[in-house]
């Protein structure tokens, strides 16, 4: 079993119990079961949990060697049910261990199987839940409307195509449109029980069905051009098509004013912390920095933030001291030979970043948003990246929605597939998809830890 999957199944132990015990305690408000809790003692517990930890094991590795089928995960989960029972029963029996609190282990450790379960295959047969699956309607021509096509066949099943209109210009002999509403798209709409239009037109003079697309979004239809359907499957921006007049009219793009003070709030708060927990590490970090090559601790890098102001950016050193020598400034690629070995493990787990944790005390970061770059690479991709100052208009991260969804970039192509991302960020910006972005940095940090 590898690192990755042992700190897995540690995880979902984690979680399956806490929401487990929550469960039982709002649904049981009568039984015992909190103060037999609150009775027992160390060995107990710790005892408990190794069975629950085990049970946790044993599903997912049953259900590993016997498929993906659903009869297997049946077979796999009920099997180890029987184990942890078994379990339970014999320490009782032999130790005469859980004394008053079997009965609730055995009822925690088969909720916690069901619960697994349940899970499982909800993420498996997820599109057959209603309401999940989006049917769509594409209306349009050219060339973006294949790509809509393309898209809507990417999205893992999330939309599901289900009627094509192509819509060619009707124009007549002075050049002026002969469309009418004719409310075929409406009609044909309706037939295929379609939730979705997409609205994707290279040519739209004369070729936009206005009362068609006025029809559908008044009969309760979500009508949306290839811009906006393209950040909703992606979750980034399309910004090839997208002009300056977009962004003043188009929603979101507005963190105000409390919104950067609650941001900032947390932000603090969540420094501190990090700083006190990983404070006890920090010596041996740096010792064995030290051992591996001469230089520096710490690294020090002119970056660019918020309103395009530079601060000095604080790291652990993963490179050699003289890196850039020779080279001067060069984006770090993979496998960069510059890099100790050390280093590639700090960069892997992110504890290089633990010194940015000062960056956000001071002010001149946050723990999530776009990523710092330097002012010599942000010359070169202001000129060859569209919107690549917009941003600054928030103050840049330790994690963000470009690094858990992009691998790690080196070029002006990576930097703009970036941009789409951070764009979107700040589009959308809230404390719950601050929250979300966390959560999925610890899930990259532990894949990247077990490979």
């Amino acid at each position: 079993m590898t690192t990755f999957a042992a700190m897995a199944f540690l995880r979902d132990s984690v979680i399956y119990i806490a929401a487990l015990l929550l469960c039982i305690l709002l649904a049981m408000p009568d039984s015992r079961f909190p103060h037999m809790l609150m009775e027992a003692n160390g060995q107990q517990l710790l005892m408990l949990g190794a069975i629950i930890l085990v049970t946790s094991c044993a599903v997912q590795v049953m259900q590993r060697v016997a498929g993906e089928f659903i009869s297997s995960r049946i077979v796999g989960t009920g099997l180890s049910v029987i184990i942890a029972i078994n379990l339970l029963l014999v320490l009782h029996s032999t130790t005469g261990m859980f004394e008053g609190l079997e009965k609730a282990a055995v009822i925690l450790v088969c909720l916690f199987a069901v619960f697994k379960l349940l899970w499982q295959l909800a993420g498996q047969y997820w599109r057959l839940i209603p309401g999940l699956v989006s049917r769509v309607v594409l209306v349009g021509n050219g060339e973006l409307f294949n790509e809509m096509r393309t898209l809507i066949a990417n999205s893992n099943g999330r939309f599901v195509l289900r009627d094509v209109i192509e819509c060619q210009p009707l124009l007549d002999a002075c050049g002026r449109s002969l469309r009418v509403g004719s409310r075929d798209i409406l009609h044909k709409a309706r037939e295929v029980k379609a939730d979705t239009v997409v609205v994707s037109l290279a040519e739209r003079r004369g070729a936009f069905p206005l009362q068609d697309m006025l029809d559908c979004k008044l009969s309760g239809m979500a009508v949306l051009d290839a811009q906006q359907f393209y950040e909703l499957v992606n979750r980034k921006l399309m910004l090839e098509k997208i002009t300056p007049s977009w962004f003043i009219f188009a929603s979101g793009f507005r963190i105000n004013g409390f919104r950067r003070g609650v941001k900032r709030g947390l932000d603090i708060v969540m420094a501190l912390t990090g700083l006190i927990i990983t404070a006890p590490f920090l010596p041996f970090i740096a010792l064995a920095i030290k051992l591996e090559s001469p230089g520096d601790v710490l690294f020090r890098q002119i970056r660019t933030g918020y309103a395009d102001r530079e601060f000095v950016i604080f790291k652990f050193r993963t490179m050699r001291h003289d890196a850039e020598k020779h080279s001067g400034a060069v984006w770090a690629k993979e496998n960069d030979p510059r890099i100790t070995r050390l280093g590639r493990f700090l960069r892997k787990t992110r504890i290089d970043e633990i010194p940015q944790l000062i960056n956000v005390l001071t002010g001149d970061m946050s723990i999530v948003g776009p990523r710092p770059e330097r002012p010599e690479f942000i010359r070169t991709l202001r000129e060859k990246v569209p919107y690549y100052s917009e941003r600054h208009f928030v103050k840049p991260g330790i994690t963000g929605w470009a690094q858990v969804c992009y691998p790690y970039g080196s070029s002006v192509e990576d930097a703009l597939e970036k941009l789409r991302y951070d764009l979107y960020y700040i589009k959308n910006y809230s404390l719950a998809f601050d929250f979300l972005i966390i959560f999925k940095t610890v899930g990259v940090v532990i894949n990247k830890m077990g490979r």
